[in-house]
């Protein structure tokens, strides 16, 4: 399959902008996958009604059948032919963060004409609305939701950049509209609503912080099902992001994590110098402030660690340049999880298939 590529990047108005929605609009329409850029990561899109379409998602991306998909809609009118209700406190979730970087889990309406495959057979369904115009317009233009998980192959770094999406999906997918680079970096926060609570299901740039502002009464609920079910092997997680290794690099990543920053360094360093002496490849990812003090193959500073948001804008497309050189060993200076640092460390964990060193 030739690979359809449009190139919409900073231009989200006019006349070339409007042919290339309605364009790529018609493909989702004739059940095939579209990548397009959102504000949190590229996303791989097909038309949510049809089982079709969403296969072809998961065929392209080698995507485990047990990995719901986020749907993502246009406007709020939407959500009454997929939900069966909408709280109150959920409206006003909606109303303070919609459009933006936060999925819901949300019961399913038993009529809803969603494939299964979305839901992967459970009773709820992820949903968003993307803060991108290309993917607004694109969804309204298609007068469908659309599911859409990143545009990458599973396990890899989520793309920020359309170049990203082509080095995985390109011959695989109908087509690609590159829109420049994403502007959150990682993927969005997933809560569920039970009862009291928000669960916080997957951390992102939407905080726990942010959502206190509606209810004091939020929790961390990633490694578990709600509200109080262990995640196992053979349950199916509400949220993707949560059951499988994620975002990987090809080489081994660890991360070195500790408040004395002097011990994080030494114990990088050495690290970094046994791997040489093996005869690997070696990347170290850090922080400006520290960027010039270590010796590897490839040193990458994703942002300075008092501005923990420039480190999930530039996270992914660092773990892709260890790639890109070809790094067989990496070591990771761990942040703060305060804020958004706590989607930066739940990356990087599932990165690292959770290899953490406290020192």
């Amino acid at each position: 399959m030739e690979t359809i590529y449009w190139n919409l990047n900073k231009q989200i108005k006019g006349n070339e902008f409007a042919l290339v929605i309605q364009e790529a609009a018609s493909e989702i329409k004739m059940g095939n996958t579209i990548a397009f850029p959102t504000e949190t990561v590229y996303g791989l899109g097909a038309d949510a009604t049809s089982t079709e379409a969403v296969s072809k998602i998961f065929q392209a991306k080698g995507r485990p059948a047990d990995n719901p998909l986020i749907v993502h809609i246009s406007n709020k009118n939407q959500l009454q032919g997929l939900v069966d209700s909408v709280t109150d406190k959920a409206n006003q979730i909606m109303d303070r963060f919609w459009p933006g970087p936060l999925t819901m889990i949300l019961p399913l309406k038993k009529e809803a004409k969603l494939s299964k495959k979305v839901t992967a057979g459970l009773d709820t369904v992820a949903v968003r609305m993307p803060d991108h115009p290309i993917a607004l317009k694109l969804i309204e233009q298609a007068n469908r939701p659309i599911a859409a998980p990143s545009a990458n192959r599973s396990g890899k770094p989520s793309p920020t950049e359309a170049k990203h999406v082509k080095e995985d999906l390109d011959g695989r997918i109908k087509g690609l509209i590159d829109g420049g680079e994403t502007g959150v970096g990682i993927e969005s926060t997933v809560i569920q609503i039970k009862e009291d609570y928000i669960y916080i299901l997957r951390p992102g740039s939407i905080t726990k912080s942010q959502l206190q502002e509606i209810t004091p009464f939020v929790e961390f609920s990633y490694e578990k099902e709600v509200p109080d079910k262990s995640l196992n092997h053979e349950q199916i997680p509400r949220s993707p992001g949560i059951k499988y290794k994620h975002y990987a690099p090809n080489g081994s990543l660890t991360i070195i994590k500790g408040e004395n920053k002097q011990k994080v360094m030494l114990t990088i360093q050495s690290a970094i110098d046994e791997a040489k002496g093996r005869g690997e490849k070696t990347g170290i990812l850090t922080f400006i402030e520290r960027e010039k003090d270590y010796d590897a193959d490839l040193v990458i500073a994703y942002g300075s660690q008092s501005r923990i948001d420039e480190a999930a804008h530039d996270l992914y497309a660092a773990l892709r340049m260890f790639d890109e050189n070809k790094i067989t060993t990496i070591f990771a200076e761990g942040c703060s999880e305060e804020g958004i640092g706590l989607a930066v460390m739940n990356r990087l964990r599932k990165a690292s298939g959770n290899q953490v060193v406290q020192v």
